[in-house]
């Protein structure tokens, strides 16, 4: 029996969907979707300037705990910045107050190197105490010692061995600290990258205010190739890991 022809068209369209439906599906077997690969962001700010010069990125304060930052104190920066010039650029950083909402300052924003406490200068004087040999005659009431009548000791019984002299307890080495301006030239297609784990740490100096999770510290860049200053705040960092969860605690009558 012979179908009608709108039916033959109808019975090839269907089998034709089939057919693109089954190659779609063998396309897509074995394969992960791109959203699932995607990396987590990150807290850091990322931003440039306006004609793209410079590109700023992953700034943050480092992470201190949950407590924060007190006023006053000193935070670790993790920032970098790429020149995307073929001229050197040098870029100054610093921080002003702002009227943002859980935004702080700071006084000084600057490069802190720890280093060895530096020798005494020559020609400085001796500052290492005397001995009582040295000690020139009368010091310390010497010369009526040595006038007393001598008496004897008990028999049986040692004299007391004399006194060691001794310099005195070593003073601990205090490490030098040194604040150098944030400021800085990056070459050419060149870089800049500070860490909190950093020998010489770019720091925040002097905050005006409370630092905690959630807040942020104003930071002000100006760039030697006449691109516009930016005002950019610089979150505190995210936690690596989840901090501690509190026992629920259960009132006596809940238990019952």
């Amino acid at each position: 029996m012979m179908r009608p022809l709108g039916t033959r068209r109808a019975v090839q369209a269907a089998g034709a969907a089939t057919v693109a439906v089954l190659a779609l599906a063998g396309c897509s077997a074995g394969q992960v979707a791109e959203t699932a690969i995607l990396d987590t962001p990150i807290a850091g700010v990322d931003t440039q300037t306006t004609s793209g010069s410079v590109y700023i990125r992953n700034l943050q304060v480092e992470y201190p705990g949950v407590e924060g930052y007190k006023a006053g104190a000193n935070a670790p920066l993790e920032l970098s910045l790429y020149n995307q010039t073929d001229n050197e650029i040098t870029v100054s950083i610093s921080s002003r107050p702002t009227e943002q909402a859980q935004v702080v300052s700071a006084s000084q924003v600057g490069v802190v190197t720890r280093g060895a406490s530096p020798a005494a200068p020559s020609g400085a004087p001796d500052q290492t105490p005397a001995s009582p040999a040295s000690e020139p005659p009368g010091a310390n009431g010497a010369d009526e010692a040595s006038s007393a009548p001598a008496t004897e000791a008990p028999a049986g019984s040692r004299a007391p061995s004399a006194p060691v002299a001794s310099d005195g307890p070593t003073a601990p080495v205090v490490p030098a600290v040194r604040v150098s301006p944030a400021q800085f030239k990056i070459g050419a297609q060149g870089t800049a990258l500070f860490r909190p784990t950093d020998a010489a740490q770019l720091q925040v100096i002097g905050l005006s205010d409370d630092l905690a999770p959630g807040t942020s510290v104003n930071l002000v860049f100006e760039f030697s190739d006449g691109s516009p200053a930016m005002e950019v705040p610089a979150p505190v960092a995210n936690p690596l890991t989840p901090g501690p969860r509190e026992e629920p605690h259960l009132d006596e009558d809940s238990e019952h």
